[in-house]
């Protein structure tokens, strides 16, 4: 038997991540506060490279290591799944356009700066509903997942926690425009 790298999406995001923040931790102590963190409101300039770079590399950053294997074990218990179904490239792209999407809200409309793969892990968890969807039906799994994940992050942006529910709630949006637009019918049920 051999180890076979069999979601190489996943799992060079994994280790990115855990490198960065190794990094940070030892060599570099301001690398994720300078390179992976989107800014806010008041602290983004749109003259500034490094800022645009941000709106995309925040996933990449966390703030300590309960941060990071909160956020990396759900993705990697949803994320070879989606891969599989949904392929390299355009999971790559869903991940992307997530984490744009959540570093531009936050950019526009919050002060604080953003950093971690939290709005990912909810674009995954509610494209993971969708995994047994067929036109002209709303899965169940799929209301239950946007009622109990969705809804818990809703009522938790009136807490003063330090945490960006609103991310969790874009981040879950996108997976589900995701899995309700997709152009062709996941593997699994390609040939059903």
């Amino acid at each position: 038997m051999k180890i076979k790298y069999n979601s190489p999406v996943i799992l060079t995001f994994v280790f990115l991540c855990t490198i960065i923040l190794f990094l940070n931790q030892t060599l570099f102590h301001n690398l994720i506060r300078y390179w992976f963190s989107a800014p806010g409101k008041e602290t983004f300039s749109p003259s500034d490279p490094r800022n645009w770079i941000d709106l995309v590399s925040h996933v990449l950053g966390h703030a300590n290591w309960n941060h990071l294997t909160g956020n990396l074990l759900i993705i990697l218990i949803v994320g070879p799944m989606l891969e599989d179904i949904y392929g390299s490239a355009p999971l790559v792209l869903m991940m992307l356009v997530t984490a744009l999407v959540t570093g531009g809200i936050n950019v526009l409309f919050f002060s604080t700066g953003l950093l971690g793969a939290s709005g990912v892990v909810f674009m995954m968890i509610l494209l993971a509903s969708f995994t047994n969807f067929r036109k002209g039906e709303i899965p169940l799994t799929f209301i239950l997942v946007l009622v109990f994940y969705i809804g818990n992050e809703v009522v938790s942006t009136f807490r003063n926690d330090g945490i960006a529910h609103y991310v969790h709630i874009i981040g879950g949006f996108c997976g589900s425009v995701f899995g309700f637009f997709r152009k062709t019918p996941p593997a699994s049920i390609a040939g059903s």
